[in-house]
C-alpha cells in the first residue's frame, strides 16, 4: 500500500504516517458508505442524498489529487529484481549512460533529468530516458513553385518531424525553384518520411541522400577550397567537378567535339546544358562532360562549374614540383617526383629499353602501340602521374593514377633492370595515397593473371582486395576504407601533436 519515496543505506523507508492516514480515510469511506446507504434506503429524501454524496465523493477525489501531487511519488529506483535492460546493461555502476553524442555538454536542446541534478534537489533522480538514435545529416533537393508561403509550408512540414535545416541554397528556374538543403533529423526519422513530407506541403522531384561533415561547410567556403586546388595542380579540375556537383561521372574526350550517339556536335566556348548533361570546352581544346542520370543540373551548378575550367584555363599546365630521394636497399638513390607532358621524351625512352614481355604486361596490346598512350596517360587532365628519376636524370619508372569515370586506376611500368627493387611497390603505395587524399572509394589494377609482381604489390598495400579474372585478364580491386580510417586517424594524431607543442 505504502510507496517507496527515499533509498538510505540501500534499503528503501516507508512512511508510516502516510499508511495510517490511507488506512483511516479507508474506515471512513466504509462508515459514510453504510450511513448514505441507509438514508436513501429508509429516508423521504433518498434522491437528495444520493446527488449529496456524489458530490462529496467527487470532492474526496479532487483532495486524493491535490494530496498526492503535493507528496509526489518517487520512480521506482530500478531494484525490483526484474531483468536488466540492453540500456541498463551499458550503464556505468552509478547507473549513468554511457555518453553519447546527444549526451555531450553544451548541448543545445538540454534534458529534464540534467536539469535536476544541476537544481541539487533532495528528490531522487528520475530514471534516464531511453537513449534515442544519433542524429542523421541529409543532403536534399527539391522544387517547390515560385509562390510566396511556398518556401515557408516546406519548413513547416520538416519542423513537424524534428527536422533541423541547416543550410538552404535557392536556384530559381524558369517553372519553379529548386532548393537544396542540409539537413539534421532524428535518427529515427527515415528518408521516406522526409520525402512524404514534402511532397505533403508541394514538393515535387525531390533527391534525397545521406551526408557527413565535410558538407556542413558553406557552400562558398566549399568553392573557394576546390579553386584553390585547381589552382596548385591541373590534375586535380576532375575531382574539383566531382565534388563540387556530387555523383557523376566525368569524361574527358581528346577532340573539340562532343558526341552524341554517332552523329559529332561542337561544343560552344560558353559549353552547354542539357539536363543530366553538362558539357565544357577543355583548356587543352577537348571536352568535358559531366553526366548525372538522377538529378537535373541547375544553372548555378554549371556557371560553378564553367568558372572552374575557366580558371584552369587561365594557368596552363602545372604540377606541384616536390619531390622526394630515397635510397634502395643496395644503396642507389632513386627520385620520386610528379611528371606530365613535359617528360614524354624521357618515357618513350624508357619505353625503348623495356622488354617486349614488360610492355606486354602493362599495355595489354601490340608492343608497337605503347607509346601511343604515353600523351594521354601523362597528362594532368586523365589523372596523376609519378616518375622514378635515377641520379643521372634516367626515368625507369612510371605510375599512374588515372581517373575512370567514377572509377579510379592504377598502373605500374618498372624497367627490367630496376625491377624487384621495391620501385614498384612505393610508386603504388604513394599512388593510394593520393587516391586517398582525392576521397576514392577504391582503386583497381588490370593486369594478366601471370604477373605476380602486380598481385604482391597490391597485396603489400594490407587493404581489402577483389578479384575477377576473365580470360587471362586479372582485376584487383583495393577498397581504401581502411586507408581512409588510417590516415583520419594519424592526421588526429598530428593535430595533436602540433596543439601540445603550441
Amino acid at each position: 500500500m505504502s510507496d517507496v519515496t527515499r533509498a538510505k543505506h540501500g534499503r528503501p523507508v516507508h512512511h508510516w504516517r502516510r499508511d495510517l492516514i490511507e488506512l483511516a480515510a479507508l474506515f471512513t469511506a466504509v462508515a459514510v458508505a453504510d450511513v448514505v446507504a441507509d438514508l436513501v434506503g429508509h429516508g423521504p429524501d433518498g434522491p437528495a442524498l444520493l446527488a449529496m454524496s456524489a458530490l462529496a465523493l467527487v470532492a474526496t477525489a479532487g483532495f486524493h489529487t491535490w494530496w498526492s501531487r503535493r507528496h509526489g511519488h518517487a520512480p521506482p529506483t530500478g531494484d525490483t529484481g526484474a531483468r536488466p535492460t540492453a540500456q541498463s546493461r551499458r550503464t556505468g555502476p552509478a547507473g549513468s549512460p554511457e555518453p553519447t553524442p546527444d549526451s555531450t555538454a553544451g548541448s543545445a536542446s538540454g534534458s529534464a533529468s540534467g536539469s535536476a541534478s544541476a537544481s541539487g534537489s533532495e528528490e531522487s533522480s528520475a530514471t534516464p530516458d531511453p537513449v534515442a538514435q544519433a542524429p542523421t545529416l541529409w543532403r536534399m533537393r527539391t522544387t517547390v513553385q515560385d509562390a510566396p508561403g511556398s518556401l515557408a509550408a516546406l519548413c513547416t512540414a520538416l519542423a513537424g518531424r524534428q527536422v533541423d535545416i541547416l543550410s538552404l541554397q535557392t536556384h530559381p528556374l524558369a517553372e519553379g525553384t529548386v532548393d537544396e538543403f542540409l539537413l539534421r533529423a532524428p535518427g529515427e526519422v527515415a528518408a521516406s518520411e522526409i520525402t512524404r513530407a514534402v511532397s505533403s506541403a508541394g514538393g515535387s522531384g525531390t533527391w534525397i541522400e545521406r551526408a557527413d561533415a565535410h558538407d556542413l561547410v558553406d557552400a562558398p567556403t566549399r568553392v573557394l577550397g576546390l579553386a584553390t586546388r585547381t589552382a596548385l595542380d591541373a590534375a586535380e579540375l576532375p575531382l574539383a567537378l566531382r565534388q563540387l556537383l556530387g555523383r557523376c561521372t566525368i569524361r574527358s574526350l581528346p577532340a573539340t567535339t562532343a558526341v552524341r550517339g554517332s552523329e559529332p556536335e561542337s561544343v560552344p566556348v560558353e559549353g552547354a546544358l542539357e539536363d543530366t548533361v553538362m558539357r565544357l570546352r577543355a583548356p587543352e581544346g577537348g571536352v568535358i562532360t559531366v553526366e548525372r542520370a538522377y538529378l537535373p543540373f541547375t544553372p548555378t551548378e554549371f556557371a560553378r562549374a564553367r568558372a572552374l575550367v575557366e580558371l584552369d584555363a587561365r594557368l596552363g599546365p602545372r604540377i606541384p614540383r616536390s619531390q622526394d630521394v630515397l635510397t634502395l636497399p643496395e644503396g642507389n638513390a632513386i627520385t620520386v617526383r610528379r611528371a606530365d607532358t613535359g617528360d614524354l621524351d624521357a618515357a618513350r625512352e624508357m619505353h625503348e629499353r623495356c622488354s617486349p614481355h614488360t610492355l606486354g604486361m602493362r599495355y595489354h596490346g601490340p608492343v608497337g602501340d605503347a607509346d601511343r598512350y604515353l600523351n594521354h596517360l601523362l597528362s594532368p587532365r586523365f589523372g596523376r602521374t609519378l616518375a622514378v628519376q635515377t641520379a643521372s636524370g634516367r626515368i625507369v619508372g612510371l605510375g599512374h593514377l588515372l581517373w575512370d569515370g567514377d572509377e579510379t586506376e592504377v598502373a605500374l611500368l618498372v624497367e627490367d633492370d630496376w625491377q624487384r627493387r621495391g620501385i614498384g611497390s612505393e610508386l603504388l603505395g604513394r599512388l593510394v595515397a593520393m587516391a586517398v587524399e582525392a576521397g576514392c572509394e577504391s582503386v583497381y589494377a588490370v593486369t594478366q593473371a601471370s604477373n605476380t609482381g602486380m598481385v604482391a604489390a597490391m597485396r603489400g598495400l594490407d587493404l581489402p582486395l577483389d578479384y575477377q579474372i576473365e580470360q587471362g585478364t586479372l582485376v584487383v580491386t583495393a577498397r581504401l576504407g581502411a586507408a581512409v580510417d588510417a590516415v583520419d586517424k594519424a592526421r588526429d594524431v598530428a593535430e595533436a601533436t602540433e596543439s601540445r607543442k603550441a
